[in-house]
């Protein structure tokens, strides 16, 4: 399955960091920017997820939470967010059914190596729960600035 922008983003209910749940359906009524990272405590993804935790005042100037989700543990998830103190949730999908579901669990070859992992992706979702915006095989740097950026014009 992959996602259309314009179209309803698929649902998911996931346990996040802390013992919590979260789930799209019940953000409705908030514009949601949810991004798909490849491995907690790893340089890329460490800094994607600062980045988004540096530029949080501004996503909740315009009602926009922000949730990360990786293929990690929530203990993984627990450790991560309380070594960088990150405010948002971030929620496990060990199953890799939500990964599924984005079209992020993709084939990828590095050094030769063929291997199944998680595209770095960015899916920017509406008060209504639709897809308005959606960043695939994301490159860290100016990526949160441009999230944001198209979350103002929501």
């Amino acid at each position: 399955m992959t996602t259309t922008v314009g179209k309803p983003a698929p649902d998911f209910s996931l346990p996040t960091d802390g013992n919590g749940k979260v789930s799209l359906s019940g953000l409705k009524g908030r514009n949601v920017v949810v991004y798909f990272y490849p491995k907690d405590d790893t340089p890329g993804c460490t800094k994607e997820s600062c980045t988004f935790r540096d530029n949080l005042p501004d996503f909740s100037k315009i009602d926009a939470d922000i949730i990360g989700i990786s293929k990690d543990s929530v203990a993984s998830h627990d450790a991560f967010k309380e070594k960088f103190q990150l405010p948002f949730k971030l929620a496990s999908d060990e199953g890799g059914d939500t990964c599924e579901r984005y079209g992020v669990w993709v084939e990828k070859n590095r050094d030769g190596r063929t291997y199944m992992g998680i595209d770095r992706a960015t899916f920017l979702i509406d008060k209504q729960g639709v897809l308005r915006k959606e960043w695939r095989g994301v490159q860290v740097p100016g990526h949160v600035e441009e999230v944001l950026q198209a979350a103002q014009s929501l």
